[in-house]
């Protein structure tokens, strides 16, 4: 399995941006897929989580301006994000599990896969 997330840019605070994470090599319908961050010097937060279901959650301070999507046929997974702030400046992580029926709490990092990161610089 092969998690690889795209989409990272620089955007000026109040812009928008989509990131995608393409997942290959999975036909389970159970899982979790999920955005994480990690700003420079400080520790990787949820952002955002996705079941088979389409049941979402979301952090408290991204919820009502990040949306979590995915096209299982492309086995895609979208982060729209929207009114961009400052400290949404951080490497963006996808990740995956397949051993859950239903996503965890935003607090449990412990996924199977992850990808490499992208990177979203957000200027004030």
């Amino acid at each position: 399995i092969q998690v690889v997330e795209s989409g990272g840019d620089s955007v000026q605070a109040g812009g928008s941006l989509r990131l995608t994470c393409e997942i290959s090599g999975y036909r389970y319908w159970t899982y979790c897929l999920a955005w994480f961050r990690q700003a420079r010097g400080k520790a990787r937060e949820a952002v955002a989580h996705i079941d088979g279901d389409g049941t979402t959650k979301y952090t408290s301070s991204v919820r009502g301006r990040f949306t979590i999507s995915q096209d299982f046929a492309k086995r895609t997974v979208y982060l729209q994000m929207t009114d961009l702030k400052s400290d949404g400046s951080a490497t963006y992580y996808c990740a995956a599990d397949f051993r859950m029926t239903v996503c965890p709490n935003l607090s449990d990092d412990n996924f199977d896969h992850w990808g490499q990161g992208t990177q979203v610089t957000v200027a004030s």
